[in-house]
């Protein structure tokens, strides 16, 4: 089973959007009537570093979730359930059929003007240590007003909590054995905590006037790692109870593991949720089988390395060495099974893929082979056949410079900047946390 998933705040940046605003005209048209500025201007230009404002922040990423749903309809499957992390859940509803475009749009944009007035707080994202080591700290230390606001793998934690108590704790945590960064998030009040309270209770009054349909498609619910049921004053109720509960994120997709979804995919400018994911079913997978009864269960033996799968190989080759550097990181995360239609591409684009794929490859690639398999999967399995590439698919022995660090909390921030899950600028004050 698929699910398809939506990020949330902290996933804006300067370019969003770019070359699906195009494609979906009426969308970014009714946007610009509900927020009455050019969302288009807001996403692509960033005038006066608006994006980093809650106020204009959350609306943003909902405009531009949509396009990437709206995309996803022509390029994608359907899927079995959507997901959505905090502010990622409004769009996941509307995919859903909980509310039309404008009205979630609405939702949103009262949202972050209620979240953008609870000031004097601030986030901070944990990494490497466990949940209760994180709990254990905030005790020791009498950091009673930081709370754990994000659950979103199980050793990354994000805290909640007044400016002046979490400059408090920093070094505290920062000292702790194992932890590999202690970095603030792009927001701008303590969410998901206690101190949101106010703002919860001011969009509850808003939520009571708005309809909420039947949903076509199970959504998971971040406060409570389950579906939303079928009462509507449920779904108002949670939506409500979000702004100041922590989110669930590692609930929800252990929920959905279990109910047999086996592909994620993220919908959105970002590969974050794709990381945090990875990281959750690995644990997942790590984890030995439940005891029955008092007479536990031996530990889950290791399995025996699988052999390397060709096929795999390849896709994961074209996404990096031939997609990639044509448009950025967003082919990390791109679906193998998308048409590059999703990409926007056009004939000249296809003509510099198949010079770079027979660059990457050592054998000559015609445009219309690209045309022809307009997909991560087909054009895999297009050049699998061929005898020519069969042994030019095989990958190189794989360079591994993380290995020659011998402080493993740096090799692991490194990890944690490859895959997305810290920035640059963020692995770096951390690194030098640790020095």
């Amino acid at each position: 089973m698929r699910c398809y998933v939506f990020p949330g705040q902290g996933t804006q940046k300067k370019g969003m959007g770019r070359g699906l605003f195009g494609r979906f005209p009426d969308l970014r048209r009714r946007a610009d009537r509900v927020l009455g500025y050019p969302i288009e201007e807001l996403c692509l230009e960033n005038p006066e570093r608006r994006l980093s404002d809650t106020a204009y922040a959350q609306p943003a990423i909902y405009v531009v979730n949509a396009l990437h749903w709206s995309a996803a309809q022509e390029d994608l499957p359907p899927a079995d359930f959507l997901a959505g992390h905090s502010l990622g859940e409004y769009s996941a509803l509307f995919a859903a059929g909980a509310f039309d475009f404008e009205t979630g749009l609405t939702l949103v944009r009262r949202r972050a003007e209620l979240m953008s007035q609870v000031s004097g707080g601030a986030m901070a994202a944990v990494v490497g240590l466990s949940e209760q080591i994180v709990q254990e700290t905030l005790e020791q230390h009498g950091a009673t007003g930081v709370v754990i606001a994000n659950y979103n793998a199980p050793e990354q934690f994000v805290l909640s909590g007044s400016r002046e108590e979490l400059a408090r704790i920093k070094p505290v945590f920062e000292q702790v054995e194992g932890v590999r960064g202690f970095v603030p998030v792009r927001v701008s009040g303590p969410f998901h905590a206690p101190a949101m309270a106010p703002a919860a209770d001011r969009f509850r009054s808003l939520l009571a006037s708005v309809e909420v349909g039947e949903l076509r498609t199970p959504v998971i619910s971040n406060v409570t790692g389950r579906p939303f049921g079928p009462d509507a004053q449920e779904v108002r109720d949670l939506l409500a109870d979000q702004i100041a509960r922590p989110v669930r994120w590692t609930d929800c997709i252990r929920y959905l593991r279990d109910a047999g979804v086996s592909a994620f995919t993220e919908l959105g400018e970002s590969k974050v949720l794709t990381s945090l994911i990875d990281r959750i079913t690995t644990a997942m997978d790590a984890a030995p089988d439940p005891a029955p009864d008092a007479e536990a269960k031996p530990a889950r033996q290791p399995a025996e390395e699988p052999a390397p799968d060709p096929r795999r190989i390849l896709i994961e080759r074209i996404k990096r060495e031939i997609l990639q550097p044509e448009i950025g990181d967003e082919a990390l995360a791109f679906d193998e099974d998308a048409s590059f239609r999703q990409l926007g591409l056009n004939s000249i684009i296809y003509v510099r893929l198949a010079r770079r794929a027979g660059t990457v490859l050592g054998v000559p690639i015609k445009p219309d082979v690209i045309f022809q398999h307009r997909s991560c999967a087909a054009l895999a399995d297009h050049l699998l056949t061929r005898d020519d590439i069969a042994g030019a698919a095989a990958p190189e022995a794989s360079p591994a410079p993380l290995r020659e660090y011998r402080d493993e909390r740096v090799t692991a921030l490194l990890r944690d900047c490859a895959d997305g899950t810290l920035t640059v600028d963020r692995t770096i004050e951390a690194i030098r946390a640790l020095a």
